[in-house]
């Protein structure tokens, strides 16, 4: 059950409501630039090859590049991050129509993809290094995290939406400009945000070494976990896939995935509502048990109107998981390296959701979609096990 006496408690912070709303328009492109480019270099060169290396250099540029963005926010704060992004990314972006539309080397589409990935204003990374900056209460900085996960959830079936619009209308470089469009719209909204104005900015101090936060191991377990748990993110992506096209309604796969999405959203704003009694390592290992045992569950289910439905119950601690993680970052990263250590999980959460979907694609040449979700749930399981073996205590401190 939702309690919305923590919710009420998190919009009365001062600045806290319209920073959130503000973030909305600016994430939306995380939700529909991939698949947006994906489609649309697919529909001019007539090349899933083609369109599936251009989708994944931007996926790649995502997750190289976030670290250092982390640090300059860590370092500068966001302000001028934010702004250069916010004019870099629709410009790089325009410019991938462009050279798809006039037919360029498919070596060119695919290195601006990485270049507009790089870019991407990191609005998600700002809001949760802002939570603890802003919020001293732990319950409502579990709430913020749980609404964090949410909005990227809801992005996650919204974006699909808009994409699928354009597409309907034979105009899929029109999703790409959306995605620009509300990057550069979404960026300036979000730099008026209250909270976001009123950044205090770091004290000086000494350079950090490069990949100074791999110095403390609980941080690098809960990132190896979040590997883990990523990798069978993709699995899942594909094993529903899978599922639908052997099923021989392909288009199911889009509907399971967005019961999933859903189902993850609610399942945050339940985690985000309640306090509960358990540390938050054991937290953070019950919901790995709970999810792994939802993808478990749908691994024995052969109809698929049975199957869209028990998508829900697989997807519901996905989210919870994801809260959990973040919260764990914002215990154990030193609260100088906050913005740093919120984009390494970033890059670790993308990197695995590839590895997974990589890793899909070539099991469902040859095994059952049960297996593969077998597979997503032996990944979570292995979460599971780092959680279990390398956050043993009650609490959690830096270090």
């Amino acid at each position: 059950m939702i309690s919305l006496q923590r919710y009420r408690q998190f919009f009365n912070v001062p600045g806290m409501g319209a920073t959130v709303l503000a973030s909305i328009v600016g994430r939306i492109p995380i939700g529909v630039a991939g698949l947006a480019i994906l489609l649309f270099v697919q529909g001019r060169s007539g090349s899933f090859a083609q369109a599936g290396t251009a989708s994944a250099f931007y996926v790649i540029g995502l997750a190289l590049v976030a670290p250092s963005l982390g640090r300059l926010i860590d370092r500068n704060g966001p302000r001028q991050i934010l702004m250069t992004c916010s004019i870099a990314y629709p410009a790089v972006l325009l410019g991938l129509v462009v050279l798809v539309l006039h037919g360029a080397h498919p070596a060119w589409v695919a290195a601006c993809a990485l270049v507009a990935g790089s870019v991407l204003p990191p609005i998600t990374i700002c809001m949760r290094t802002l939570y603890p900056r802003a919020l001293n209460d732990a319950g409502l900085l579990q709430t913020a995290y749980s609404i964090d996960s949410a909005l990227v959830e809801t992005v996650f079936i919204a974006g699909p939406a808009l994409v699928a619009l354009f597409v309907a209308i034979d105009y899929p470089a029109g999703a790409v400009m959306l995605a620009a469009a509300f990057a550069a719209v979404g960026g300036v909204i979000f730099l008026r945000a209250p909270v976001i104005r009123g950044w205090a900015m770091p004290e000086t101090g000494s350079r950090r070494r490069r990949l100074a936060l791999l110095r403390y191991p609980k941080l690098v377990a809960v990132f190896a976990a979040t590997v883990m748990y990523s990798v069978a993110f993709g699995l899942f992506e594909v094993a529903v896939t899978a599922f639908a096209a052997q099923k021989g309604a392909p288009a199911a796969a889009g509907i399971a995935l967005a019961i999933a999405s859903a189902g993850s959203a609610v399942g945050a704003l339940v985690y985000g509502g309640r306090h509960w009694s358990p540390p938050l390592p054991r937290q953070f290992l019950i919901g790995l048990g709970l999810m792994a045992a939802g993808i478990l569950l749908l691994a024995t289910i052969g109809n698929i109107y049975l199957f869209a439905l028990a998508s829900i119950i697989a997807g519901a601690p996905m989210a919870p998981v994801i809260a959990a993680q973040s919260l764990l970052v914002s215990r154990l990263a030193p609260r100088e390296m906050l913005a740093e250590g919120f984009t390494w999980g970033s890059t670790c959460l993308l990197g695995g959701i590839g590895v997974g979907i990589a890793t899909g694609g070539v099991l469902a040449e040859y095994v059952t979609p049960s297996l593969i979700l077998l597979a997503a749930a032996g990944a979570t399981g292995c979460a599971g096990a780092i959680a279990w073996l390398a956050l043993p205590k009650e609490t959690v401190d830096a270090g």
